[in-house]
């Protein structure tokens, strides 16, 4: 820990404040998502063409694999955690204290705790707005060493500082980290079109007091909102107001409307054509949902993945579908026959099958077998367009993981898809994603 740290803390007391009661929250509600290429983006960058902004969430489809594989690896002890690169692909706004000040940060179903820098800051990234300043809050209130939010870190990330504050400690896989103050505040969100607002009293989240990112290359960026598994989530932490579900519906980034995230009796789907598969949380890994994927079927062939117990990780945070190699190379060279098209060797990285674009392409059904639900997917599920080039690419590509593959956000567009953590299911339904 470093020794500011500890200085900065002491500033803190650690005495109740005054609170105010929650308004009686709905039993469901929507806020946007944004994606990071939209134009709705505060990174969005006009100047780039359609294939540049593909290219670019690609690669950061690359990083974000990375870090999953350095958390992987059980000979490197990481939290459980996982920081999305470059900003994120999917970003959210959200407001904390009383009164509230409104944050953008990254939504990440990969991760577990809510983080905000803070002031006074020893060390953090820029932002374009001003620290959080948590003793300007009538509702803040830190957290002591032997406390219940304490307690849910595990030990390796925890540390009791000079006046018995619990502080928090996330490694990242790159030397990037999070330290300060865990603390319990009001969290408010804008629903309905923002006519309404949603707010949870004492949410436990980190206050930021020393951060070093090196994948933080613009100053938009405020903190995260973890929305895995792990306990310390937001879905875990108002697990009971939202009867433990959530769902999203993604849209292409190139849309001009905002992707939903959907909390409690809003995230329910039904209706025809739902599907559903078990939903696997593995304690080692509780920051991550994963789905058992049993095969791909492509036309009338069926190629099996010989898994049973969870071999899939489904993640919003990841653009492309990595599938693990031996698996990989399998359904590649069953498209290519199906599809007969002679595959490019210059292709922009980090994709690995592309061909050229021709109008009498015949795409043959292809669809996803989960355990107990197939998911039928589009062209524009799979394919995507480098129009400047004149050649399609696969969405997929093969995984550095060993016995692991993500499912990323290309295969998920235009799917409402349903998280039950209390049921332990994922349901899928195709979905006009711009008129949820």
């Amino acid at each position: 820990m470093h020794p500011l740290l500890f200085f900065s803390l002491a500033f803190y007391s650690l005495s109740s404040p005054s609170s105010t009661e929650a308004n009686e929250n709905p039993s469901g509600f929507t806020i946007d998502l944004i994606h990071h290429e939209s134009p709705l983006s505060p990174f969005y960058n006009p100047s780039l063409t359609p294939s540049e902004r593909i290219i670019n969430a690609a690669a950061r489809s690359i990083s974000r694999l990375n870090r999953v594989s350095h958390f992987l690896d059980q000979n490197n002890k990481l939290p459980e955690s996982i920081l999305i690169p470059d900003n994120g692909e999917y970003l959210m706004r959200f407001h904390i204290g009383t009164p509230p000040v409104e944050r953008l940060a990254i939504a990440d179903t990969g991760s577990d705790l809510i983080w905000v820098q803070c002031s006074p800051c020893v060390h953090c990234f820029p932002q374009n707005t001003p620290f959080f300043q948590p003793l300007q809050s009538s509702t803040f209130m830190g957290t002591t060493c032997d406390s219940q939010p304490c307690l849910l870190l595990p030990p390796h990330l925890r540390h009791c500082g000079t006046s018995a504050q619990c502080i928090y400690i996330y490694q990242y896989g790159d030397e990037s980290f999070t330290s300060g103050l865990l603390s319990t505040e009001t969290l408010s969100f804008a629903s309905q079109g923002g006519t309404q607002t949603v707010s949870f009293p004492n949410s436990i989240f980190g206050c930021g007091l020393y951060n070093n990112f090196t994948v933080f290359s613009s100053d938009k960026v405020t903190g995260l909102v973890g929305l895995g598994a792990g306990p310390l989530s937001l879905v875990s932490q108002i697990g009971d107001q939202i009867g433990h579900k959530f769902s999203y519906c993604l849209l292409p980034f190139n849309s001009t409307s905002t992707s939903k995230l959907k909390f409690g009796d809003d995230a329910i789907i039904t209706g025809n054509g739902v599907v559903s598969t078990p939903l696997i949380i593995k304690p080692s890994l509780p920051s991550f949902y994963f789905l058992n994927l049993e095969a791909v079927t492509i036309g009338q062939k069926t190629l099996a993945t010989g898994s049973t117990d969870g071999n899939v990780i489904i993640d919003s945070g990841t653009v492309l579908t990595y599938l693990e190699p031996t698996f990989y190379y399998n359904v590649a060279a069953s498209l290519q026959e199906t599809l007969g098209v002679e595959l490019l060797q210059d292709i922009p990285s980090p994709l690995h099958f592309c061909f050229p674009y021709r109008d009498n392409l015949a795409f043959p059904a292809i669809a996803f077998q989960f355990t107990g639900a197939s998911l039928s997917l589009r062209p524009e599920h799979l394919l995507i367009a480098l129009g400047d080039t004149n050649m399609l690419c696969l969405t997929m590509v093969p995984s550095t993981l060993s016995g692991i593959s993500i499912i990323g956000s290309f295969s998920q567009f235009d799917f409402q898809v349903e998280y039950d953590l209390e049921g332990k299911k994922v349901s899928f339904a195709p979905t006009d994603c711009s008129k949820v």
